[in-house]
C-alpha cells in the first residue's frame, strides 16, 4: 500500500517520522512544492520523497494533515480519489488564534469528505499533539488513537497501519461520532490515554 501525506507541518511531519522510524516508505507534498521539502526529505531518510500534489493524491493511502483554512486551495484539481483512502488529521481551528471555526454542529470531517468526492474519509491522527503522536508507546502501553468513518473497511485498514505504528486504535463508530475525538468540543482531545496489556 502506497502512502502519502498533503502537509507538512507539525502533524503532517509528525506522521512522517512515525512512519518512516517504522519501516514505511512515504511521500509527502505541500503547497510550496518539493524543493521546500528537501530539509525535512533530508532528515526522514532515504524512506521519504517530496512530490507534487498530484502524485501526492495518487496514493493508496492519503494523510491530508493541512491548516483547516488551507484545505480547499491544497485539495483543488486533486482527484478523482476513486475508493482511495484518505486520513483526515486536521481539526477545525488553527494557530495563533486557536478560533474555532462555525461549523452549525457538523462534524468536520464531514465537510472535508465533500472536498473529496469518492474517496473513503477516515478521521484519525487529530487528537494528539505533534510530540506524544511521535511517541506511541508510553508507561508501558499503547497511546489510543481514535478512529471514526463511514466505511467499515477503510477503518479496519487505518486500524491495521496505527497497529503497526506501534498505537492502539479505537473505533468511535461514523462520522457523527468521531466528533467525540474532534478539537475543539470534543471530550477526547488530548487526552493521553495509554492501554496496557
Amino acid at each position: 500500500m502506497s502512502i502519502s501525506i498533503i502537509g507538512a507541518g507539525a502533524i503532517g511531519s509528525a506522521i512522517a517520522r512515525l512512519l518512516t522510524n517504522t519501516g514505511l516508505e512515504i511521500s509527502i507534498a505541500n503547497s510550496r512544492g518539493p524543493e521546500s521539502l528537501k530539509p525535512l526529505v533530508a532528515e526522514l531518510g532515504p524512506r521519504a520523497r517530496a512530490v507534487s500534489l498530484e502524485q501526492a493524491a495518487a496514493a493508496d493511502l492519503v494523510f491530508l494533515a493541512v491548516n483547516w483554512s488551507k484545505i480547499p486551495a491544497a485539495l483543488a484539481g486533486l482527484g478523482p480519489w476513486e475508493g482511495r483512502i484518505v486520513v483526515d488529521a486536521n481539526n477545525p481551528i488553527e494557530a495563533p488564534l486557536f478560533k474555532p471555526f462555525e461549523l452549525g454542529g457538523e462534524p468536520s470531517t464531514q465537510v472535508v469528505a465533500r472536498m473529496l468526492p469518492g474517496a473513503r474519509v477516515v478521521k484519525a491522527f487529530n487528537h494528539l499533539t505533534p510530540n506524544l503522536l511521535a511517541n506511541p508507546g508510553a508507561e508501558g502501553g499503547k497511546r489510543l488513537l481514535f478512529v471514526s468513518g463511514e466505511q467499515a473497511d477503510a477503518k479496519r485498514q487505518v486500524i491495521e497501519l496505527i497497529t503497526q505504528l506501534g498505537f492502539h486504535g479505537i473505533d468511535l463508530g461514523n462520522l457523527q461520532q468521531g466528533q467525540l475525538a474532534q478539537f475543539p468540543g470534543g471530550p477526547l482531545p488530548a487526552l493521553n490515554l495509554v492501554k496496557h496489556g
